[in-house]
């Protein structure tokens, strides 16, 4: 499916994140292949882990899901032992453990874990062996990840709001799903800020669609 690994084949996705001020904002692409077939124009790379924390998935839609199952489950026991959420960090830190535990036959997953907690917002980025490395400003994975990068790079600003974020997150996917053809279809968006874990409705999407 999606991602940047496997068979010497480029996979599709784009998957974006921006940190904010007062919190997160994901945007992905919807577009499920497999290598040159459209397997899935609805696909869902945007997974809510609690309601403070959320993964973006580019690779092997298996292995993702494993991941991201896993990290569910561990958050909510982690809320019921300590009576606190799980830190985003600590998230990104068992995710991370899982892939480098597989490295000798990889999880083909490329991820954004992203969320707020007690320390504020925060964006990781991990690759297939486990590597993890925090994100200051926006990161992006996926085929089509160099044209998003060069949208974000262009449109960020230092003090972002997550409203105000939406549209360069938008912006960034669509520009990718113009010229990566692995990427498309339509996209998803959503932001995580001290009220939650929220998805963009269609309706509210709907407004981005021909800008």
């Amino acid at each position: 499916m999606q991602g940047l690994y496997g068979a010497g084949i480029h996979k599709g996705t784009t998957t974006v994140g921006v940190v904010c001020k007062d919190g997160v904002a994901l945007a992905t692409d919807t577009r499920v292949t497999t290598g040159y077939f459209i397997a899935h124009k609805k696909g869902k790379k945007i997974h809510k882990i609690d309601d403070h924390l959320a993964m973006t998935i580019a690779g092997a839609v298996a292995d993702a899901q494993n991941v991201v199952d896993i990290l569910k489950a561990n958050a909510a026991l982690f809320k019921l032992t300590h009576k606190r959420p799980m830190p985003v960090a600590s998230a990104t830190r068992l995710a991370a453990n899982l892939l480098f535990y597989n490295r000798y036959i990889p999880l083909l997953l490329q991820a954004i874990v992203a969320g707020v907690d007690t320390e504020g917002a925060h964006i990781f980025s991990l690759d297939p062996f486990g590597s993890v490395t925090e994100e200051e400003k926006f990161f992006s994975t996926g085929s089509g990840s160099p044209v998003a990068l060069g949208i974000l790079e262009d449109g960020f600003k230092e003090n972002l709001t997550t409203e105000e974020a939406v549209p360069l997150v938008v912006r960034a996917v669509k520009a990718a799903m113009k010229r990566d053809a692995a990427s498309g279809d339509s996209f998803d968006v959503a932001i995580i800020d001290k009220a939650g874990y929220r998805e963009l409705t269609e309706e509210e999407k709907a407004k981005y669609v021909a800008t």
